[in-house]
């Protein structure tokens, strides 16, 4: 289980990135996980690796009953303890794959942590057992396109240094890919669009909707090279239910 977030030089860039409200976070993924929410009123919610806990606040302020937050990083729950602190929030550091709940849960969420998880079939055989009837899973990730490839910059450039094209490659190949981000050796597991739907489906999770997000106006305005989401997609999300 990778605890990248506890690394000292890599928090240290992924904080100063996220705390700049200048990312793909804040112009892509965000806007398109949140459109899908549902009304959160009295309903309990599950937060699977929420970090410093800006989505847990956010359901918070929209109405949810209680959040329960998990999260491997230690820096990253302390931080969240520290400037995200609510009285119906409760901050748990611990693995995703070793969830435990004796409760379940009317909302459970995921922003961007999946492709993290190796073992994604036990993943969701625990969440649909953590789900109340009629609950609901929505969570982001990765989109297969980028996480394919062995090697992290897919564009094939002219000359000129110009974008020509993405490249896609080991497409079918599901499994770890390490890249460099900010440090070495940053693990995340690649799978397919058929593998994400289908193993939710054989679990009794309904699909209902995807959705494979461009850019807000905003962010086109302040990160002109957002255009790029119309040739590729960065990230999915995938809204399901109780079926």
């Amino acid at each position: 289980m990778q605890n990248i977030y506890d690394n000292h030089d890599f928090f240290k860039e992924y904080i100063s990135l996220r705390k700049s409200g200048i990312t793909y976070n804040d112009f892509v993924e965000q806007p398109a996980i949140k459109s899908v929410m549902p009304n959160f009123k009295d309903r309990s919610v599950l937060d699977l690796g929420c970090g410093a806990g800006y989505f847990a606040k956010y359901c918070i302020s929209e109405g949810a009953s209680t959040v329960t937050g998990v999260d491997i990083s230690k820096n990253m729950i302390n931080l969240a303890k520290l400037e995200n602190n609510h009285e119906r929030i409760e901050y748990i550091c611990k693995p995703i794959e070793e969830l435990d709940f004796q409760k379940t849960f009317d909302l459970i969420i995921s922003s961007l942590a999946i492709h993290y998880i190796e073992d994604y079939s036990n993943l969701i055989v625990k969440i649909k057992s953590l789900l109340k009837e009629n609950g609901e899973f929505i969570f982001s990730t990765e989109h297969p396109i980028v996480t394919a490839r062995n090697e992290a910059n897919n564009w094939v450039k002219d000359v000129d240094g110009e974008k020509l094209h993405w490249a896609v490659d080991n497409y079918q190949e599901e499994g770890k890919r390490e890249h460099n981000w900010y440090v070495e050796g940053v693990i995340i597991y690649h799978r397919t669009v058929s593998t994400l739907m289908n193993t939710l489906i054989k679990n009794g999770l309904r699909i209902e909707k995807i959705i494979e997000p461009q850019s807000n106006s905003i962010g086109l305005q302040k990160m002109p090279k957002l255009i790029n989401e119309k040739r590729r997609p960065s990230f999915i999300v995938i809204k399901s239910s109780i079926s």
